[in-house]
């Protein structure tokens, strides 16, 4: 259980994660804020088409419901 291999695996690890962290294309502050705007305004959009479809599965409902 307390094998010095499993030892020497940490340090590998932790040299691969760095690597790869260096590795990352970190985005700029304008791409940010576009990506954001364009998060917001599409659910939104998503948002609102769901409400439209609610109101209307609502009012048919409501009309099968109240036929005689």
């Amino acid at each position: 259980m307390g094998d010095s291999a499993d030892k020497q695996k940490g340090p590998g690890f932790f040299a691969g994660v760095k690597a790869e962290f260096k590795k990352i294309i970190w985005p700029n502050r304008e791409s940010t804020l576009k990506q954001s705007v364009a998060v917001v305004a599409i659910s939104l959009v998503v948002g609102l088409i769901i409400a439209v479809l609610d109101y209307v599965a609502k009012y048919g409902v409501n009309f099968l419901t109240s036929i005689k």
